[in-house]
C-alpha cells in the first residue's frame, strides 16, 4: 500500500519548496539543494520537486544532473512546461545539443497557455537555430511571436531583441520602448534599444540610450571573481604578448589603459559603452605608409568579464578581444589572426 501524504507532510514539502526558490534568489544554492532534497524525501512523485533540483543543479553547473533531473520531471507529468523549458536551456547551453532543444520546445508549445509562455518557448527555440547558424530558421521562428503585450516586460525585451536581430527595426522598436517604459532599470534593452536607433540613423537617441546602458552597467556590482585592476593588467599584458608578431607589432610601445568602461564623453561620441578594446592610432607616416602604430590601448574589464562570463574563460575572452579590434582597425592585418567565428547571437 502506497502512503497517503499527511497534512503536515505537505505543508513542510511545500515549504521545502518555496524555501529552495528564495535561496535560489538569494544566491544559496548548496542551501537551495538541501531543500529539494528534503522534498523529494517528502514526496518523491512530486515534478515540482525535480524542477527544483534541476534548477539548482543547472545553476551550480551540473547540466547532465540537471538534465536528467528536468527529465524525471516531466515523467511525472508530461504536461509540465516549466520543467520542458527549462530542459531546453540546458541542451542549448552549455549542452549544445541544439535539435533536442528544438523538439523539446515543440513538445513543450503543445501544452503552453498563454502569449508569455508560448514566448518563452519560442524564444528558446529561436536561440537554438541562432546558436546554429541558422539565421533563416531563427528569423521563421521571430514571425510566429505572440503580438502581446506581455505580462513580463523581460519578455517585451527580449522578443524584441529577436526582431531586431532578425531585421525587423519597426516592431523591435516598438517592444524595446514598451520594455525600458515598464523597466526602466533593465541596461539591455537600453542597450539593444540604442543598436536600433543606431541602424536608423538616429544618433541623438543612440546615443542617449547608449548612456543610459553605461550608467547603469557602472552602478551594478561586480562579478565575484573579478580581478584587482593590477591583476587585470597583468592579464592583458599577457595576452599581447600571445598575439601573432604582425598584430603585436601595431601595439609595440603603445600605452596600455585599462578601465572599467569607456567614458561617458566618448560614449557621447557615439562609442559602444560595452566595447571590450578600443586602439587610439597614430597618423600614419606619408614617407612610410605602411608603417602602422597605436599610441594607446584602451581596455574594459567591466566588459571583458562579462563577455567571459566565467575566469577561466577569461584569458580566451582578452586574446580575441584584442585581435578582433587589431583586425578591426588594421583590416590588412586579418589573415594573421586565429580567432574563430563568433557564435554567440547576442554579442556586441
Amino acid at each position: 500500500m502506497t502512503d497517503t501524504p499527511t497534512h503536515a507532510s505537505m505543508d513542510q514539502f511545500t515549504a521545502h519548496i518555496d524555501r529552495g526558490w528564495d535561496l535560489i534568489h538569494r544566491g544559496d544554492l548548496r542551501g537551495a539543494q538541501i531543500s529539494a532534497e528534503k522534498s523529494i524525501e517528502l514526496d518523491a512523485q512530486s515534478p515540482e520537486a525535480y524542477n527544483l533540483l534541476g534548477y539548482v543543479r543547472a545553476a551550480q553547473g551540473a547540466a547532465e544532473d540537471a538534465l536528467e533531473n528536468y527529465r524525471q520531471a516531466i515523467a511525472l507529468d508530461d504536461t509540465f512546461v516549466e520543467a520542458m523549458l527549462n530542459a531546453a536551456e540546458v541542451l542549448i547551453h552549455p549542452l549544445h545539443d541544439f535539435d533536442g532543444a528544438i523538439g523539446m520546445v515543440e513538445d513543450a508549445l503543445d501544452f503552453a497557455e498563454n502569449d508569455d509562455e508560448i514566448a518563452d518557448a519560442l524564444l528558446l527555440k529561436y536561440d537554438a537555430h541562432m546558436h546554429q547558424g541558422d539565421k533563416a530558421g531563427a528569423t521563421r521562428v521571430a514571425a510566429t511571436f505572440p503580438q502581446g503585450p506581455f505580462e513580463s516586460p523581460r519578455l517585451a525585451f527580449l522578443v524584441g531583441r529577436a526582431h531586431f536581430e532578425t531585421g525587423d527595426r519597426e516592431r523591435a522598436s516598438e517592444l524595446l520602448n514598451a520594455a525600458v517604459q515598464r523597466e526602466p532599470e533593465n541596461a539591455d534593452a537600453h542597450y539593444t534599444l540604442a543598436l536600433v536607433h543606431e541602424a536608423a540613423g538616429d544618433q541623438r537617441a543612440m546615443v542617449e540610450a547608449f548612456l543610459r546602458a553605461r550608467d547603469m552597467d557602472l552602478a551594478m556590482p561586480n562579478l565575484p571573481w573579478a580581478l584587482t585592476r593590477d591583476a587585470f593588467t597583468a592579464r592583458v599584458r599577457e595576452a599581447i604578448a600571445r598575439l601573432p608578431m604582425p598584430l603585436q607589432r601595431v601595439v609595440d610601445g603603445s600605452q596600455l589603459v585599462v578601465a572599467e568602461l569607456p567614458g561617458a564623453e566618448v560614449v557621447a561620441d557615439g562609442i559602444d559603452p560595452r566595447l571590450r578594446v578600443l586602439l587610439d592610432s597614430a597618423p600614419r607616416d606619408p614617407d612610410n605608409a605602411t608603417e602602422q602604430r597605436v599610441t594607446r590601448v584602451f581596455v574594459y574589464q567591466r566588459n571583458v568579464e562579462r563577455g567571459a562570463e566565467e575566469p577561466d574563460a577569461l584569458e580566451e575572452e582578452l586574446y580575441f578581444a584584442l585581435e578582433d579590434e587589431i583586425c578591426g582597425t588594421f583590416p590588412e592585418l586579418a589573415r594573421f589572426a586565429t580567432a574563430p567565428a563568433d557564435d554567440d547571437p547576442h554579442a556586441h
